[in-house]
């Protein structure tokens, strides 16, 4: 049994770390987002900029170094990486601005709530920029 569960993590090893540190990523993002938004009384929408920037740097260097095992061969490719890991979380953060614009400023709804619903939405979006674009294999 232990064998068989050693195996499937084995496997599955990049999808569990990715979702660990998609975890603890969304865990910045929302501290991050409920201190800008209630302590510190910024816009949601900024807030939300502010939060993406703390998240997307937390979860750049944990998806290079343990989810993706990214070694490139050049600062070229390191610096093409990082580009392009960032352009990619540009990207889902228009959907999660989108989703909070709708939910949150036009239709009232419990900031928090919406922040979590929107985060779940990124961590697939994220993964799949992520593994077909960043950190292709081979590149």
């Amino acid at each position: 049994m232990i064998e068989k569960l050693k195996a499937l993590c084995l496997k599955y090893k990049e999808v569990l770390l990715y979702l660990i540190f998609g975890g603890l990523t969304t865990v910045v993002s929302l501290v991050s987002f409920w201190l800008c938004t209630y302590p510190l009384r910024i816009n949601v929408l900024i807030a939300n900029v502010i939060s993406w920037i703390c998240a997307v740097t937390f979860a750049y260097f944990t998806n290079a170094k343990w989810v993706f095992e990214a070694k490139p061969r050049s600062r070229g490719e390191a610096l093409r990486q990082f580009v392009s890991f960032y352009a990619g979380r540009l990207a889902t953060l228009g959907a999660e601005e989108a989703i909070l614009l709708i939910f949150v400023t036009l239709l009232h709804g419990n900031e928090m709530l919406v922040k979590l619903i929107a985060q779940l939405v990124v961590v697939v979006l994220n993964y799949v920029v992520s593994k077909l674009f960043v950190f292709k294999k081979g590149m």
